[in-house]
Formats: structure tokens, sequence, C-alpha cells
């Protein structure tokens, strides 16, 4: 492994462990050549799965666009990076032990949506926003009644009118 700082490729690892639900083994090490520090991960190497977009394009399964969908949506919430990644973590486990060789995106949305929703709300509606394309306010008043009306009944306070 190459250094990241001075490029040579001389190190030692430091610590190992495992990390994303068990499917990534993260390695601390050292170079030996700088003596800094660096981060590596090691993951299966992908099965080929495939993402049958709306437009009928296929294209491959990619943990990282997911990632960076749920960090736009989590943008300035109260979620750590360690929970966006435990969110990516357990759909793709959800996907390699579900689907062999294609999902539909709109499955791959159902995921985010639903593991959102349990996560953070103000998320939930800006994921939901893009991924069902909101024409209007009416789209997100829309969205928005079930959980105001699941949230009246836990016996939350209504909100505040405007």
């Amino acid at each position: 492994m190459r250094c990241p700082f001075c490029r040579v490729d001389n190190d030692r690892v430091i610590d190992s462990r495992a990390s994303q639900d068990g499917f990534a083994i993260r390695r601390r090490r050292e170079c030996l050549n700088c003596k800094r520090r660096f981060t590596t991960y090691e993951r299966l190497e992908e099965m080929g799965v495939k993402v049958v977009k709306k437009n009928g394009v296929r294209e491959p399964f990619n943990r990282e666009k997911i990632r960076e969908g749920l960090a736009k949506a989590c943008w300035k919430r109260p979620i750590s990076d360690e929970q966006i990644d435990a969110i990516v973590a357990s759909i793709e486990s959800e996907v390699y032990a579900n689907y062999e060789t294609e999902v539909d995106s709109h499955i791959l949305g159902g995921m985010l949506m639903t593991r959102l929703a349990q996560t953070d709300q103000v998320a939930y509606v800006r994921f939901a926003s893009v991924y069902r394309e909101f024409k209007d306010v009416r789209d997100f008043v829309d969205e928005l009644q079930p959980m105001l009306k699941r949230s009246l009944k836990a016996g939350e306070k209504p909100p505040k009118p405007t």
C-alpha cells in the first residue's frame, strides 16, 4: 500500500478491526518512511449487482452514490457520518443478500426512505423531495400528513402555525 503522504510503498499494519457491520476491515497503517499514519479499508469485491434506473438504464450498484445522496439529505442535521455509513452498510447488505443480478432503483429508494424516516424526519423529507420529484408545495404537504398524524397519535404537540 502506497503512503498517501510520501508515496512510498513501505508500511506496516498497526491495527485491524471489522467495520461496517462486518463487511469491511479497517486497517491503521504506519509508513515506515515518513512515520505518518493512515487508514485503509478492505471490502468484498462487488458481486456485479446492477441498478435498473427509472428510464431502463442499468448501471453497477455503487455504495458511494447512496452515501452521497444520504449526505445531501442529512446536511446540517444532527446525523453523524457513522450513522450515514451504518445506513449505507445495511442497504448494501440487504441488496447483496436479496438480489443476485439486478435491483430496481425504486426498491433502493424505498430502503433509503424507510431508514431515513426512522433516523430524521427532515432528512427524510429532503430525500423524498428529490426521490419522488416533488413539483410543488402540495407534494410536500401530502408527504408530511402521515408523519404529522403519527406524531399526534404518539402524544406530541402539534406544530406551531406560522
